[in-house]
């Protein structure tokens, strides 16, 4: 099992790091693999709706987003972390995951469909649950399970130190952590018994006019 866990925020080693390797420990300690991926502190393009991607099988646009696409295709699980700006996701986090998910889906690779993910906002106070309901949205368009704990899936602090002395909030995230094990192994003894994903038809494409 490999789990990749994706820091959106500027910091490398901030609050969102701290609630993420918190998790990441805990996803060791259950026997699976977990890696943090930093975004990065440098701009990123948002997607130019050039739809690019689906003749180049890539986001045309050349930075970190096409490095994620391809190491996230050789993972089972994600959890995407964020910093709240503004009562919302971090602005390159949000630029970052609207390319690189619709460029995977557009290219036609489908990499998430099935596969589990979290999310986990990290807030000086406020803002968190509306952080965490803009990236689980990411989840539910791929066909994702969302894997919760027994609370929202947030940390508090204003410097990392705070964050880890939030014993509830890092002990949901343990939560988190283990129930996505757990999914994970559900899933694997599924394959074994040839229980397979569901047949995908054709989308189908719609608006409001007819």
């Amino acid at each position: 099992m490999k789990i990749l866990l994706v820091n959106g925020s500027p910091r490398e080693d901030g609050c969102t790091y701290t609630a993420l390797a918190e998790m990441a420990e805990c996803f060791r300690a259950e026997g699976a693999e977990a890696t943090i991926y930093h975004i990065g502190a440098d701009p990123v393009a948002p997607c130019r709706a050039c739809r690019g991607c689906a003749r180049a099988k890539k986001c045309v646009i050349q930075d970190k987003v096409n490095e994620f696409v391809e190491l996230a295709r050789e993972y089972d699980g994600y959890v995407i972390g964020s910093p709240v700006h503004y009562a919302s996701a971090s602005g390159s986090l949000v630029a970052f995951m609207d390319r690189a998910f619709f460029s995977d889906y557009v290219s036609g690779h489908n990499s998430f469909a099935h596969k589990p993910a979290a999310a986990v906002a990290s807030a000086r106070r406020a803002g968190t649950t509306a952080t965490l309901d803009q990236i689980n949205k990411y989840f539910t368009i791929s066909q994702m399970p969302i894997i919760s704990g027994r609370y929202w899936n947030m940390v508090h602090g204003f410097t990392p130190d705070d964050v880890r002395k939030d014993a509830e909030g890092l002990q949901n995230l343990r939560y988190v952590a283990r129930n996505m094990v757990y999914h994970l192994r559900c899933k694997e003894a599924a394959a074994k018994a040839g229980i397979l994903p569901p047949v995908q038809e054709n989308p189908v494409y719609t608006h409001f006019i007819h």
